[in-house]
């Protein structure tokens, strides 16, 4: 793979955030009845970080999970003979909340319809909204974010690197090429 170009840095990440935070504010007129749950990997801390500005703007703690999507994904026989399966941890009731489902790329829209399926399994919330840093495009599914940081048009040979300091010493969105 060849390196292209950095998309966003460490303070462009947190400016999308926190605007992203605003919006969801704005859009469910405070933080009332709001959850936030992070699909496994990155999606985790870009949820831990938004529920921490919007506690910060409102004053109100906002629940927060973590899913795992594994064993609901369309492509497991293609991922290996012994996938990684995480644990999902969401320990408040997502019956009636309004939940806001947040990963870190938008592509195709596969991870989603797995992150939806697996929230309703857990109950009936009141809505899911979809909060992404990145939405690259090349939709294959009927699926839209709700919020996004940075819509960035991509060919199918690109790929997008979100890393961030939990999990890779570092904030930075990149552009590769295959």
């Amino acid at each position: 793979m060849e390196y292209k170009a950095e998309i966003l840095d460490s303070s462009e990440i947190k400016r999308a955030l926190t605007r992203i935070a605003h919006e969801v504010l704005e859009h469910n007129k405070g933080a009332a009845d709001i959850a936030i749950v992070g699909v496994h990997t990155r999606g985790i801390p870009l949820a831990l970080r938004l529920a921490q500005k919007i506690a910060e703007l409102e004053g109100h703690e906002v629940p927060t999970g973590k899913l795992d999507i594994t064993l609901y994904r369309d492509d497991l026989s293609e991922i290996g003979l012994k996938p990684v399966v995480r644990r999902t941890e969401i320990d408040f009731d997502i019956h009636s909340k309004k939940v806001i489902l947040v990963d870190d790329v938008l592509y195709t829209g596969r991870t989603v319809r797995a992150a939806l399926d697996a929230l309703i399994d857990l109950g009936r919330p009141k809505s899911i909204q979809l909060a992404v840093l990145v939405d690259r495009g090349h939709r294959e599914l009927p699926i839209r974010a709700d919020y996004v940081g940075k819509n960035l048009p991509t060919s199918k040979s690109e790929i997008v690197k979100v890393r961030l300091l939990e999990s890779d010493s570092a904030d930075v969105v990149e552009l590769w090429e295959r």
